[in-house]
């Protein structure tokens, strides 16, 4: 009797699990994201060149495949050095909001912003290229502009600031949203001398041997991500939250590493993945020193992009990216302002541009996904026109 029961309630679960499966194997083209990387000495660990990339994002229904160039980044073959010459060329940089993964290529902003600009600003001859990796801050994309972007000597170089930058730019934020040791980070970072005096320290290719020990999962845990990999339906299950992962991670890695002269946290611990990639205490008058001290990374990598700048006769304009960055008057902007006012270098704000235009702004990012969408990315192109027609010097 008792095997019929169990029979009874299985059979059902069984039966819907096979039809789960059945239809998003046929609705879904593939489940897992990721681009394979190398690592490149002196750079970091940056894409394969000529590899696939794919994006699944099954919140919204969102595939893409798309494809790396010979240089290892998620946009077109980069113009020859005659034509960038010829015109105004603009180099963007950044993290996955240039790299883009989310959307096909010809849908993101530099190239519709250099679509645009050949019939509204013909005479600039506009020409963009977009280095971004994901999980990136301003002095860790330094060596993109040194060994890639300057090769085509652009008259703007554009950093595109996230919130998560003030994070990234900081080896020890870096090293807890990540996991990696503080001391050797995949990507240029910078450390401070025994007199305060920021440097700039390589890449480490050995940073996998390194990694911070993570929270051991629990069973449950464990069979549903090795299930999300290889079943479309657990997959899908997954995407809408049926089944967590620890959110201790942060806290316990927060632990591991305070003790080191580095590292001292204070009483600080984030509070989650939140507090790192989304930059939350940043909305807050005051921040705990270890934050502030995220602020002078941040300022550092930015006077580097302005040093390399002057030198090679380039402009310097900040894209400030998307509302979680704000407007003046948001004390996550404002920081940003003051490190680049001093400067002299403009901040582009895609954000006040759409409060300007009375754009929904949530139209302009995924519903399950913080990133832009085609429409934010048209935005962001428009914004970055609408600065061109102002400040067309910056091409002289």
């Amino acid at each position: 009797m008792a095997y019929w029961n169990a029979l009874f309630i299985i059979s059902p679960l069984l039966l819907i699990a096979f039809a789960g499966e059945a239809y998003f194997r046929l609705t879904r083209p593939f489940i897992e994201n990721g681009i394979p990387y190398r690592f490149v000495d002196g750079v970091g660990a940056i894409r394969k060149p000529n590899a696939e990339a794919r994006h699944a994002n099954w919140g919204d229904d969102n595939f893409v495949i798309s494809h790396t160039n010979s240089q290892g980044f998620l946009d077109r073959e980069p113009v020859s050095p005659e034509r960038s010459a010829a015109g105004c060329h603009i180099a963007f940089i950044g993290d996955s909001y240039v790299e883009a993964i989310e959307v096909p290529i010809a849908d993101k902003f530099h190239v519709r912003l250099e679509e645009m600009a050949a019939r509204e600003l013909p005479h600039l001859e506009i020409t963009t290229q977009a280095y971004g990796i994901r999980g990136t801050g301003q002095i860790n994309q330094l060596p993109f502009y040194d060994e890639y972007a300057r090769r085509l000597n652009p008259n703007l170089v554009v950093p595109v600031f996230f919130i998560n930058d003030f994070m990234n730019n900081s080896p020890v934020m870096y090293s807890l949203r990540f996991g990696v040791d503080p001391d050797r980070l995949p990507f240029m970072s910078a450390q401070k001398d025994a007199h305060g005096t920021m440097k700039l320290r390589p890449p480490d290719p050995e940073f996998e041997r390194f990694l911070l020990p993570s929270l051991p999962r629990l069973w449950y845990e464990s069979l549903a991500e090795r299930l999300s990999r290889v079943s479309h339906f657990a997959k899908w299950l997954k995407t809408k939250n049926i089944w967590t992962i620890s959110k201790f991670q942060y806290a316990t890695w927060a632990n591991m590493i305070t003790d080191r002269p580095c590292c001292a946290l204070g009483g600080w611990r984030p509070r989650g993945g939140s507090d790192l990639s989304l930059g939350r205490p940043f909305t807050k008058e005051h921040l705990p020193p270890i934050l502030d001290e995220t602020l002078e990374y941040t300022a550092f990598g930015i006077e580097q992009f302005k040093r390399r700048a002057d030198r090679d006769g380039a402009k310097l304009a900040i894209l400030a990216a998307t509302s979680y960055m704000g407007t003046r008057g948001d004390p996550q902007f404002d920081r940003l302002n003051a490190i680049a006012e001093p400067l002299g270098i403009p901040i582009i704000s895609d954000y006040d541009y759409i409060l300007r235009q009375g754009y929904d702004g949530d139209e302009g990012h995924f519903r399950f996904d913080i990133h832009w969408n085609a429409t934010g990315h048209q935005w962001v192109a428009e914004a970055v026109l609408e600065w061109l027609k102002e400040n067309q010097d910056v091409c002289d």
